[in-house]
């Protein structure tokens, strides 16, 4: 079983509008709610692929409630996550069907209390003890200490249990130093944390400030990975244009699979190009077609080398 911890979740809601202008009003031709946050979606994403997985985080509110049945529809998925008094975040993306590009809009979500976090900290052990992998994701809500990160992966090394960590920020720099055996931040958030701009200087570099592995994303244009096993750069046979949204969770999810399965870097590098393409290509955010990721897996292109240990 994987775990995904999402403490900030969401009710995502998506709006297709035929063209997005500023300053005008406009016509809905579609709406589509369904749970969010970096964790909800890298979970859809591992049931979706036959990966057994709980959910745990925080739900509060009818807009939690919200969140809670639509988690009930997922095959696959289990959800552990715990009450909290304030009201789960909604976030609101629209999407242009003209261009294909989408404006997203976060709320901050709910405080949360001591007792409330405190009760999470008992869960998330009892959790993390029946796990094969755990996946630390997404960004705190008001209440939470910045340090929640690196307290839950020291719990989960403690169990011997590996950990992907996708944050930014001050939550970031300081989960890092304890040693998560992932780390998959984008661009920006990579060059905040480390202050290079190149991103195979600033994986090697994330790497000297204690994560294990770091698979940094690129966008369109692939990922870059730093692992002690070598060091690897993935790219798509082609430029894909659709809706971003949960492209990156995707490779999270790729990238866990991966792991629980023990598949060699560059394929579970060229698995998590293709998933995230394929989610793309999807209408709707954080879905993807398995025809497509089949057909693109072979043709993701990646190149580099094993680190001199590896290849004696």
């Amino acid at each position: 079983m994987i775990l995904t911890v999402t403490l900030n979740t969401a009710l995502d809601i998506t709006y297709r509008v035929r063209s997005l202008r500023p300053h005008t009003s406009h016509r809905v031709s579609e709406v589509c709610e369904r749970p969010g946050g970096k964790g909800l979606n890298v979970a859809r994403v591992l049931a979706a692929l036959g990966r057994p997985v709980t959910v745990t985080g925080f739900a509060g509110g009818a807009t939690g409630e919200m969140v809670r049945e639509g988690l009930r529809t997922l095959p696959g998925l289990t959800d552990a996550l715990l009450p909290v008094a304030g009201a789960t975040r909604r976030t609101v993306c629209v999407t242009d069907e003209r261009t294909g590009d989408s404006t997203r809009f976060n709320e901050p979500g709910p405080m949360v209390r001591p007792a409330e976090w405190s009760a999470f900290q008992r869960s998330y052990e009892a959790l993390v003890a029946g796990a094969d992998a755990v996946a630390l994701c997404g960004s705190l809500p008001p209440g939470v200490p910045v340090g929640a990160y690196a307290s839950l992966i020291r719990t989960a090394r403690a169990a011997g249990v590996p950990v992907l960590l996708d944050t930014g920020g001050e939550a970031l720099r300081r989960a890092v130093a304890a040693r998560p055996d992932i780390v998959k931040p984008n661009a920006d958030e990579l060059a905040e944390l480390t202050g290079f701009h190149e991103p195979t200087r600033a994986s090697q570099d994330a790497r000297r400030r204690g994560a294990h592995s770091v698979v940094a994303t690129l966008g369109a244009s692939g990922l870059v990975a730093a692992t002690p096993e070598g060091r690897w750069r993935a790219t798509p046979p082609a430029r894909v244009r659709g809706n971003p949204t949960g492209a990156g969770d995707a490779v999270s999810a790729a990238l866990l699979a991966g792991l629980v399965t023990h598949r060699p870097w560059p394929d579970r590098l060229a698995h998590a190009v293709a998933l995230s393409a394929a989610t793309v290509l999807s209408p709707t955010a954080d879905d993807f077609d398995r025809r497509d990721y089949e057909a693109l897996v072979n043709r993701v292109s990646v190149t580099g080398e094993a680190s001199a240990a590896q290849a004696r």
